[in-house]
């Protein structure tokens, strides 16, 4: 095409919109247990959708000091786990979490506890949510257990993120949108 000077040239910008979908909170769907109750921490506040931190906001679990105390999440079918986010406690107690390690696996020898390490939490901040990346382990059970410790285990809140295995449409991963 040629040109001329008497011609004007205008350009047209066309926005494009590429749909953003945020990862979507997998374990609010799934089943939970924990090694024992303490007051009313029941294993379902951990996942309840609620952040509040503090024990009286009635939205964090409590176990009894036990040996090695763990919470479990079964997702009810088998998952690529992309994170695990995990809030800690604000109005005490905060170094508890300490030492606790997240399982992803299917298997519910020793409660899930035997299944391969995600990661090794060497501390959350009182109140905080930290995440951990689980880089696509396979798993259909989330473990968060301090083992061979003596102590209480406190969640308030576990978000899971991944994708369901096979040829299923993603659930919570940025990857694939």
């Amino acid at each position: 095409m040629v040109l001329r000077s008497t011609l004007e040239i205008h350009l047209m910008t066309m926005e494009t919109v590429i749909p953003c979908k945020l990862p979507t909170n997998i374990a609010k769907g799934g089943k939970v247990d924990q090694s024992s109750l303490y007051g009313k921490g029941v294993p379902e506040r951990a996942i309840d959708g609620n952040r509040a931190s503090k024990w009286g906001d009635d939205s964090c679990t409590h176990t009894h000091n036990d040996f090695s105390p763990w919470w479990r999440l079964d997702l009810q079918k088998q998952y690529k786990i992309t994170s695990v986010t995990i809030t800690n406690r604000r109005d005490c107690c905060h170094d508890r979490i300490n030492g606790a390690e997240i399982h992803i696996g299917d298997s519910l020898n020793d409660n899930g506890n035997s299944n391969p390490i995600c990661a090794k939490i060497s501390s959350i901040a009182a109140g905080a949510s930290k995440t951990f990346q689980c880089n696509g382990m396979e798993g259909r059970y989330v473990t968060i257990v301090i083992p061979n410790k003596k102590q209480y285990l406190t969640l308030c809140e576990v978000e899971v993120t991944g994708e369901t295995t096979g040829n299923t449409p993603v659930i919570g991963d940025l990857n694939h949108i």
